[in-house]
């Protein structure tokens, strides 16, 4: 006869999975939908254009807005968590870098890979899965954690890019070029905007903060929809050898990394951590395809890391939530 103590181990091990379980499921969910009806509806690659628009230009920054405009200032100037965050995903970026470039000497496949290995998934998966998982709280983190790593990866693609030779532009344009994606992108300006409205505590009036409201609740589901067509329309023909390296780095090595960067950084609060460990641990960002496709070096493999990435990551996310959520991690 089994013990009643063991039973009641046993049942509440298995609500514990099921809320993580429920927690991650919903997400990638999204994500299979939008694989499956891309590969049922036969639509064109083209045909995602406005809805990565929509997710691009108004869902995204609405959220970001939504988020940092009511944060109380003092949290969002955290500078030893934005530098130790930063340093991890250059850490990470350059490791991957240098053993690409030792085996094919070629700048541009090696940057590429770099940011294969290094570049998660933090504007579509990261903020509303994190929020999720943790609360208002998050927010902050995650808002700091994308607005550093973009602009780390906005300098870096262009900057290697021109030193490869791919990029046959002046140093002047190059910088202009850089200068414009920071600032110009549109997760960006939201930032600087929800960061200046909390400085100077403006609030937007009540019509146009109920529509920023559901503008950042259409975000998520969009965007992650919109991944999962874009996976369906980009197969993996081939597992390249490259992504033994790059899957692990990514979705396991880069989260452990930046635990122990930010123990030691600074005293910081469990769910700031926990945020940076679950952004770390994101797959693979779309935005590594479109930079590949853009200087025409390493595309298919870019598609087939991301797509590789985010099926590992169903397990992987899972596991780190479930030790994030039950204090498994110190």
């Amino acid at each position: 006869m089994v013990p009643a103590i063991t039973l009641s181990r046993h049942k509440f091990k298995k609500s514990v999975m099921l809320s993580v379980f429920n927690l991650v499921l919903p997400f990638f969910g999204l994500i299979f939908l939008g694989f499956f009806v891309a590969r049922i509806n036969h639509q064109p690659l083209e045909a995602l254009g406005w809805m990565n628009t929509f997710i691009i230009y108004v869902a995204l920054p609405a959220l970001f807005f939504q988020i940092l405009s009511k944060t109380p200032v003092a949290e969002l100037t955290q500078w030893n968590f934005i530098l130790g965050c930063t340093l991890s995903t250059f850490a990470i970026f350059l490791t991957i870098f240098l053993i690409a470039f030792a085996r094919t000497r070629k700048i541009d496949e090696s940057t590429i890979q770099g940011l294969a290995g290094a570049y998660g998934n933090i504007g579509y998966m990261g903020p509303a899965l994190a929020i999720l998982a943790f609360g208002a709280s998050a927010a902050v983190p995650v808002a700091l954690i994308f607005c550093f790593d973009n602009t780390l990866h906005f300098v870096m693609a262009p900057l290697l890019m021109a030193l490869s030779g791919n990029d046959k532009r002046s140093t002047r344009d190059v910088t202009i070029s850089v200068l414009r994606k920071i600032f110009g992108h549109p997760f960006i300006i939201a930032t600087i905007m929800g960061v200046g409205a909390a400085i100077l505590g403006v609030e937007p009036p009540v019509a146009i903060d109920r529509m920023i409201d559901l503008l950042a609740k259409a975000a998520a589901p969009c965007a992650l929809f919109a991944m999962g067509a874009t996976l369906a329309l980009r197969p993996l023909r081939r597992v390249p050898k490259e992504l033994y390296l790059i899957v692990p780095i990514k979705l396991l090595v880069q989260p452990l990394l930046i635990y122990w960067v930010l123990n030691l950084a600074g005293n910081f609060p469990p769910v700031w951590i926990y945020t940076a460990m679950l952004m770390a641990a994101l797959p693979t960002a779309t935005n590594v395809f479109v930079i590949a496709q853009h200087y025409g070096v390493w595309v298919e493999r870019a598609s087939s890391s991301i797509l590789a990435t985010t099926l590992f990551s169903i397990a992987t996310l899972t596991l780190w939530l479930y030790f994030m959520t039950h204090g498994l991690i110190p």
